[in-house]
């Protein structure tokens, strides 16, 4: 697990990995000045949309721990939305990891629960997941 730097050590960062469809972040935490870090990238220049932004920045925020951490994430797979869903799941976990008081606050928030949903699956013997070829009467 390849982190960016010498100052980026397992023993001092608190770690969280998050999941959304297929998308996966594992997501590092250390005290800091709140520098997020997506794929070596700023926020905003991996994010361009300020609600993909809101949703990453959103569980600092309601644990009132915004600007105390420095967050760097790697992501893959998925799209845009489900890479920043991925990210939050992440720190929520990670912030847990840290300071277990913090689980009523993002339970409640329901940060702490797995969107599991899926694709589903594509059925043989028709054209998609629920789709039915065209029926024909004559």
């Amino acid at each position: 697990m390849a982190l960016p730097n010498k100052m980026w050590g397992p023993s001092d960062a608190m770690y969280g990995t998050g999941r959304r469809k297929t998308a996966m972040a594992r997501v590092f935490l250390r005290p800091g000045s709140g520098q997020i870090t997506v794929n070596g990238c700023s926020l905003e220049d991996y994010f361009p949309r300020l609600t993909s932004q809101l949703l990453v920045v959103q569980p600092f925020e309601l644990t009132g721990t915004k600007g105390r951490y420095d967050v760097y994430a790697t992501v893959r797979g998925g799209g845009i939305s489900a890479q920043a869903d991925a990210i939050r799941y992440g720190i929520s976990r990670a912030l847990l990891s840290g300071n277990a008081e913090l689980r009523e606050t993002l339970k409640k928030a329901g940060l702490l629960t797995r969107d599991a949903r899926k694709k589903e699956r594509k059925k043989p013997g028709q054209p998609g997941a629920r789709k039915r070829f065209q029926y024909s009467k004559r």
